[in-house]
């Protein structure tokens, strides 16, 4: 069997442009996924943005790139939309959006809002696993 890093080394040799997959799937919060996740005792985030946030936008490529490392491979991420789903928002003891919240083992180790650091995000996500 080939490996994904002998095929993406082929195929950038033939010269034919492939993007890697994304190695962990951003899931729409739901109450049941989310505590699923965390009784499973898995590294969980959860992003709370909104579309007209400025701050939101400029931690989304930040955030896809740590995502695409491999050492967050296995961080579950949920995501919040902080102007319709407000139920979440209760549970989870957020007041605004451009929040991140990391999980590991189950309980909450570390909260951010409006950070825009990339050495602050990947710190943040590095204290889930």
């Amino acid at each position: 069997m080939i490996s994904r890093r002998t095929l993406f080394a082929a195929l950038a040799l033939s010269g034919m442009a492939l993007a890697p997959p994304a190695l962990a799937d951003d899931m729409a919060f739901s109450a049941s996924g989310f505590e699923k996740a965390r009784a499973s005792g898995k590294p969980v985030l959860v992003e709370v943005t909104a579309p007209w946030c400025p701050v939101c936008k400029a931690q989304k490529p930040i955030l896809a790139e740590l995502k695409g490392q491999a050492r967050f491979k296995d961080i579950a991420t949920y995501t919040v939309d902080f102007d319709g789903q407000k139920d979440a928002l209760r549970v989870l003891g957020v007041q605004k959006q451009s929040t991140l919240i990391v999980y590991k083992g189950g309980r909450e180790v570390g909260r951010s809002t409006g950070e825009t650091s990339k050495p602050a995000i990947e710190a943040l996500l590095a204290k889930a696993l």
